[in-house]
């Protein structure tokens, strides 16, 4: 369902990074092909399966018995921190956390905070006061561990944020949060994203904060 000319009081904005305030598709394109092309593994079924998880557990899942997963993981996140050819900000998305007050957003992401903060750096993004990152989960997506302690950390009330996605894991988590969900169809197509609520990008959508609290508005 596309979202135009609305408004939703929220009690904060939570949001994913890859692939919805940053455009990093060509970077993790090349070091999950590399990964996956190591172990003889379909490269678009991993892609599918890596998709909004944290790069931990997508190995976890995926490589064959006997690999050294942390090995692998640290390997997965160096390549993914030193390319950052093609990283650019999804469109509307600088607009958009300049319009929220700093208090009133973070960033829940898979990736860990070297990779999250050199990405956002990359794209011309401000790095959030409340980052999220996979250090500080137990259970990465679709679990809603993270978008639940970055609602705590602003001291908001999941239940009335907004979190913004672009993945099938992570639009799981958001809901299991108990949150709003908006998915950004950069990745997945509306009829991939049927009753979804989603917006193609962030150009339409603005915040303010009024008598009653903060509001974000979709034209």
């Amino acid at each position: 369902m596309l979202l135009t000319q609305t408004r939703i009081p929220a009690s904060c904005l939570l949001f994913d990074m890859d692939g919805t305030l940053v455009n990093s598709h060509a970077p993790v394109l090349r070091a999950y092909t590399a990964w996956a092309n190591r172990y003889g593994l379909d490269v678009d079924f991993v892609l599918r399966e890596s998709h909004g998880r944290r790069s931990i557990d997508t190995i976890r899942a995926l490589a064959p018995a006997g690999v050294d997963v942390e090995a692998d993981n640290a390997e997965i996140m160096r390549r993914e921190r030193e390319d950052t050819e093609g990283v650019v900000e999804i469109a509307g998305a600088r607009a958009l956390l300049e319009s929220i007050p700093e208090d009133r957003w973070a960033v829940v992401t898979s990736a860990d905070r070297l990779l999250a903060t050199t990405r956002l750096t990359a794209a011309g993004l401000p790095i959030p006061k409340r980052l999220i990152t996979a250090e500080n989960v137990t259970r990465g997506k679709p679990a809603p561990d993270g978008f639940l302690l970055g609602a705590r950390e602003l001291g908001a009330d999941p239940a009335r944020a907004i979190v913004f996605e672009d993945s099938p894991a992570g639009i799981q988590a958001g809901l299991a949060a108990g949150a709003t969900v908006i998915a950004i169809a950069s990745a997945l197509s509306p009829e991939q994203l049927g009753e979804q609520a989603w917006v193609p990008d962030m150009r339409t959508l603005r915040a303010s904060v009024e008598p009653s609290g903060l509001v974000l508005h979709i034209a």
